[in-house]
């Protein structure tokens, strides 16, 4: 199989945000994963177990995610237990797949690097999820660059 039709979406970028401060508003996925698609985010984002869901696109899209790996700092996982993307063949893509953020601090700067684990170019919704990620860990950048001046 071809290793570019394998690799996971991943995005990454370094800020002179401190990594404490950038956790914190990781957990928070209203503070970053709003502002593009008319969002709404329900339910809890910041203990293991917690769940919360994802609507965007006046239903075009939905998710829900659970957090299931934290490390104080470093590494946040959810899961997504369910997905509806109504704009896809298989609507349902994103189940089973997992979004990471692993934040690194490397002498003056933090690295931050997402990773969704199963968006994959060989599915159909990568082009358009690779693309609105983008877009909010663009957002996300900005924000911490003018956290941080």
């Amino acid at each position: 199989m071809n290793q570019s039709n394998t690799k996971d979406f991943t995005f990454e970028f370094e800020t002179s945000t401190a990594s404490e401060e950038i956790f914190k508003i990781l957990l928070d996925v209203r503070s970053w994963w709003m502002g593009l698609y008319s969002e709404n985010i329900s339910g809890n984002s910041d203990k293991v177990n917690d769940e919360f869901t994802f609507l965007a696109g006046d239903g075009v899209h939905y998710s829900k995610q659970k957090l299931v790996e934290l490390i104080p700092g470093k590494k946040i996982v959810w899961l997504v237990m369910e997905s509806n993307l109504s704009f896809l063949k298989k609507t349902d893509e994103w189940t089973g797949t997992k979004i990471c953020f692993e934040i690194n601090t490397e002498k003056n700067s933090t690295k931050v690097c997402f990773t969704h684990i199963g968006l994959v170019p060989k599915i159909e919704c990568y082009k358009d999820c690779s693309g609105a990620w983008t877009q909010y860990l663009q957002n996300l950048a900005q924000s911490l660059k003018w956290l941080s001046s």
